[in-house]
């Protein structure tokens, strides 16, 4: 294909950048300096992450409280929205309309 290109100077159809043979990528210097700064940026991530603030003893159960007000909370929003109890006799009273009996 690339020899195609070059004896013959006419464009061949189809991506030069996709498939099986595509044309290779040269590796700029922009390319390079970004890569780098990716790598650093990640490389100081991973430090950060490394030491962490707390330790496992204060970690530990740490938002108990917090995390057991808001289910309290949902459990109240839940039942808010809960209908009323109702019995049978209020769901078939239709049928009393007349009682011969």
């Amino acid at each position: 294909m690339f020899l195609t290109t070059a004896l013959l100077r006419s464009r061949i159809s189809g991506g030069q950048w996709i498939g099986k043979y595509r044309r290779p990528r040269f590796i700029t210097a922009v390319m390079k300096k970004g890569m780098i700064r990716r790598l650093e940026i990640e490389a100081e991530n991973e430090y950060w992450l490394s030491q962490p603030y707390l330790t496992k003893a204060q970690e530990y159960r740490h938002n108990q409280e917090r995390r057991r007000n808001y289910i309290k909370a949902r459990m109240m929003a839940a039942r808010a929205n809960f209908p009323e109890h109702r019995y049978v006799s209020e769901h078939l009273s239709h049928l009393n309309v007349t009682k011969v009996w």
